[in-house]
């Protein structure tokens, strides 16, 4: 067990493949090497932490794709400006306090899609920020009875042993100063030890993309909206009774209801409006066409013109939100289109998506009716859904881009950010109430976001990082060999049998130590149920209080910051971050030097031996 455990360390170390790939072939050694029968090797996937994680990682696409997490980037943007030490302390702050109420799993699966789009904003690569909001979801857990297991674990312990048991926010004395620890080593240290890993996952921004297509196309140029007066002759018909594209040669964009009724099916805004499009007093229309159209239109069916926004903003607040959205599409060389005459609109009409600007050679081309060349760009609009299958065209059309990435890009919220939010909320009381387990709790959250539609479901799969999820599960045998082997108790008694006879701090010091380097290799709730025996018998032995033995193995449990499967947290920030098994090691191990010298020095004074 011990060689395939020190050849597995060396293998993540090293770094050449996968974790997950390294984790399996552990877990298979643990198999053919007879330490492990066959349920026990493959106990890691029907391990509810996985189930969890998994269905966490589909919470977090909901949050990410309705909105919250492009508000929640823009707002931490905001509070940070461009200081890059500022945005440390603001998410290590953030992510600690956080995971004081909701899993260290949830607090990251929520802040991660938001901290990677601020990283960028602000100049700098996400692995200059993960890595923080991982240590600190651990170190916030220690603020509250509920924060993570390893608190429950010791204070059952410790009532099962007679004593009265540990208050909820009693955790927070050393919990506390251990965060604002953490929060002023990555503001100060931490910073500057944290690599800059170059990644590929840098989002998309979307107002710095609207800016681009103004520019290039002067989408601004023709386009309007107008009110439907009381005594227009629009009011109260259809579009198809007006055949306004091939008579006044102009396109309704979108429409806005100023006196929408839900009951009677009147939405407050129309965003693909089509010929059965029916048309009330006050409906703000927004129409794409030249000046001179315009005009006539306006002067022939009484309407009046809206004030403009800035262009950009026009764009932004009336064009795209989670509904629909705008990207940009390049004819191929071998696409049928070229050398064919045809009018755009009933071209891209045909895929429910509409046309907003065309060029060609990089000038704006203003013509319905073209013959088209290879090489020539569009600005379309469309549902988000509508624009992803346009790829299907990929020998006529290149859709540029990501238009899934764009979307979690836009921070304007809808019923279903609140649905998602609502989700996120229900899994929080089901935890906090134990209402049911918890892998149940976040399945139950994750089909709301699915069946919903905050996540569709042909992405919900996509969404989970099974590197990270195959990992753990192939890890989790590792922590049943250590403890079915003798290896780990052998250990502890050895050490207890060396320190525990000196004086109770060196005993603090040796329980910090062998329990931290557990936390490294083996799941923190499993370290904590080895320890929390041995630690009993040992402050009965020496006749002294269990309560400074217990809080100490709770706070060394949760420092695994030398490696990436210590936990949850730490192998979810891996691939985001681009980062290696030694850039752990190297950021951590400062951290955790500073963790022991605090709880050594505040754990006797607050809970005296």
């Amino acid at each position: 067990m011990l060689i395939i455990l020190t050849i597995t360390i060396a293998l993540f170390v090293w770094g050449k493949y996968s974790p997950d790939v390294v984790a399996l072939v552990s877990m298979l050694s643990l198999f053919l090497c007879g330490i492990l029968n066959l349920n026990e090797t493959l106990s890691g996937f029907s391990n509810s932490t996985v189930i969890m994680i998994a269905s966490l990682f589909i919470i977090g696409e909901g949050l990410s794709q309705t909105g919250w997490t492009a508000l929640a980037g823009k707002k931490l943007i905001t509070l940070a400006g461009k200081s890059i030490p500022k945005l440390l302390v603001i998410i290590t702050l953030g992510s600690g306090v956080l995971s004081g109420f909701v899993s260290n799993t949830g607090t990251v699966a929520t802040l991660l899609p938001a901290t990677i789009s601020s990283a960028w904003s602000i100049g700098t690569m996400p692995s200059k920020i993960l890595i923080p909001v991982a240590f600190g979801s651990n170190t916030g857990g220690l603020l509250t009875l509920t924060g993570t297991p390893p608190n429950i674990i010791a204070n059952n312990a410790l009532i099962e042993a007679g004593y009265d048991g540990f208050s909820f926010f009693e955790f927070s004395l050393i919990g506390l100063p251990l965060l604002i620890i953490a929060i002023l080593y990555f503001r100060y240290i931490g910073f500057k030890l944290l690599p800059k890993n170059k990644t590929n996952n840098k989002p998309i921004n979307i107002d710095a993309t609207l800016h681009e297509w103004i520019e290039a196309y002067k989408i601004d140029n023709d386009y309007y909206r107008l009110r439907i007066r009381s005594v227009s002759p629009l009011l109260n018909t259809k579009l198809c009774d007006w055949d306004l594209e091939n008579t006044y040669k102009v396109h309704v964009i979108r429409l806005k209801r100023r006196h929408p009724n839900r009951l009677k099916g009147m939405q407050p805004y129309i965003e693909m409006p089509n010929q059965e499009t029916l048309l009330k007093y006050h409906d703000i229309i927004t129409i794409k066409g030249n000046t001179e159209d315009i005009n006539k239109l306006m002067i022939t069916f009484r309407l009046g013109l809206m004030a403009k926004e800035t262009a950009e903003n026009e764009l932004r607040n009336n064009l795209i939100n989670q509904e629909v959205g705008m990207s940009e599409v390049i004819v191929t060389p071998k696409s049928f289109l070229v050398g064919r005459e045809i009018k755009l609109h009933e071209y891209f009409n045909r895929y429910d998506i509409q046309l907003l600007a065309a060029s060609r050679h990089q000038k704006p081309y203003l013509e319905d009716v073209i013959t088209v060349n290879a090489g020539d760009s569009f600005i379309v609009r469309g549902a988000w859904n509508k624009i992803e299958k346009l790829k299907n065209q990929h020998k006529n059309i290149v859709v540029v881009g990501r238009p899934e990435e764009m979307l979690k890009d836009v921070d304007n919220l809808t019923p279903k950010s609140y649905v998602a939010l609502g989700a996120l909320l229900l899994m929080i009381l089901m935890l906090v109430f134990k209402i049911v387990p918890g892998a149940i709790a976040s399945l139950i959250s994750a089909g709301i976001v699915l069946f919903t539609g905050c996540v569709p479901f042909s992405k919900a799969y996509k969404t989970i990082s099974w590197t990270s999820v195959i990992m753990i599960a192939a890890m989790i045998p590792m922590g049943v060999a250590i403890q079915k082997t003798g290896t780990a108790e052998m250990i502890s008694n050895s050490l207890i049998d060396i320190l525990g006879k000196n004086n109770p701090t060196l005993l603090l010091v040796g329980i910090f130590l062998l329990t931290t380097t557990f936390s490294q290799f083996i799941n923190n709730s499993a370290t904590t149920v080895l320890m929390v025996p041995i630690v009993l018998l040992a402050s009965t032995t020496l006749q002294i209080s269990p309560e400074p033995l217990l809080i100490t193995i709770a706070i060394s449990a949760s420092t695994a910051f030398l490696t990436p499967i210590g936990t949850t947290t730490n192998a979810m920030v891996m691939s985001s971050g681009g980062y290696k098994f030694v850039d752990y090691l190297k950021v951590g191990f400062p951290l955790l030097v500073l963790f022991l010298i605090t709880t050594i020095i505040l754990v006797p004074i607050i809970w005296p031996f």
